[in-house]
């Protein structure tokens, strides 16, 4: 009987043992058969598709030393950044990569968990004219920010380049002759391809995006803006401020051709620097967001979510990770609330 009972107590504390956590390893393991995640279009699809592949992997990785099995990760883009946010809402989608102002309009249906860091620019000067010019080539090698500007381009197009010169030649521009432009600009809830531009006009002509009297609205993200503008089909853009930096390549490159990162050519001799001129910049805007839905009881928990946070903070600190969310210019996480968002919900409410 001793002996059956000294057997019986080491089993015990076998199965004890296998449901602690032991090493930072939690064995205790919770199980999600699938999670969807997906990124608003503001860089090309197959982009954002290529640049994530090994995401699924390694996030499946960090969150089983959260004590989470997941079974399946899939990574999508949406259609706009609308979609994602309906995708969200509808609880089709998970946890997504939502801009301040996507998830301002979608913060009823959406939590955000982790605020976006990013590498600063080598310049941010709010006088348009600073950034033109091949001298004046941004550079991403400032500190590490926790905001990003959007910036008002001209397209080389002969208004596009009219507005330029009067820009750099330190002269204001009327709202007439921005009125007589065709503007190309994304969804009302992008932060840096709608609403902060809308806030510039309201700030420096008492005007917003919406009394334009030629506006060409995308919903396929930023590529099309610039392939636009390349073609000279419109005359001013709005992006985000290291815009140039991520077309730069493909500029230059016949349009039968693609750079590196898969983007299709869009065939200019001069190099954008000269080209795309900055007319305008925005005030700071705060950073993108990771943010769950709110619909989907697996993951809107606080148990889950913190294993989230410490899971994607987990991918970005590795070098494979780095590399990863490089397609969005996030060089790390932090954990974020709601609040931090009052700004961009106000911003949004001045849209409307």
């Amino acid at each position: 009987m001793k002996k059956l009972l000294t057997v019986m107590l080491a089993f015990l504390m076998l199965v004890g043992c296998s449901t602690t956590n032991n090493g930072g390893t939690n064995t205790d393991s919770k199980h999600i058969e699938d999670l969807e995640l997906q990124f608003v279009p503001s860089k090309d699809a197959d982009v954002i598709i290529t640049g994530t592949k090994n995401l699924p992997e390694l996030l499946q990785a960090a969150l089983a030393e959260e004590g989470y099995t997941v079974d399946e990760i899939n990574v999508t883009v949406g259609n706009s950044y609308d979609a994602t946010g309906e995708a969200m809402a509808a609880g089709t989608v998970d946890v997504g990569w939502l801009p301040g102002g996507t998830y301002a309009l979608y913060s009823d249906e959406t939590e955000v968990i982790l605020t976006c860091t990013r590498n600063g620019l080598s310049n941010d000067s709010e006088n348009p004219a600073d950034w033109n010019g091949e001298e004046n080539k941004t550079l991403k090698d400032g500190p590490q920010v926790g905001f990003y500007r959007s910036l008002i381009y001209a397209a080389p197009t002969e208004k596009g380049k009219a507005l330029a010169e009067k820009v750099n030649n330190g002269e204001a521009l009327t709202w007439e002759e921005l009125d007589a432009a065709t503007w190309a600009v994304q969804k009302t809830s992008s932060s840096a391809g709608y609403i902060y531009p809308t806030l510039w006009l309201m700030e420096n002509y008492d005007k917003k995006i919406s009394d334009l009297s030629n506006v060409v609205l995308l919903d396929s993200g930023y590529g099309t803006a610039f392939a636009q503008a390349a073609a000279e089909q419109v005359d001013i853009i709005v992006c985000y401020a290291d815009g140039r930096n991520d077309y730069e390549a493909s500029w230059n490159i016949p349009v039968t051709e693609a750079d590196e990162t898969g983007k299709a050519g869009l065939g200019r001799e001069v190099s954008i620097w000269e080209e795309l001129n900055v007319i305008g910049v925005t005030d700071g805007i705060y950073n993108d967001t990771v943010a769950v839905s709110k619909a989907v009881e697996e993951v809107y928990n606080e148990e889950f979510i913190t294993a989230l946070q410490n899971a994607i903070i987990a991918v970005i600190n590795t070098e494979e990770g780095k590399a990863i969310f490089d397609v969005y210019s996030h060089t790390g996480y932090v954990v974020a609330k709601d609040s931090d968002y009052d700004g961009a919900r106000a911003a949004l409410e001045l849209v409307k």
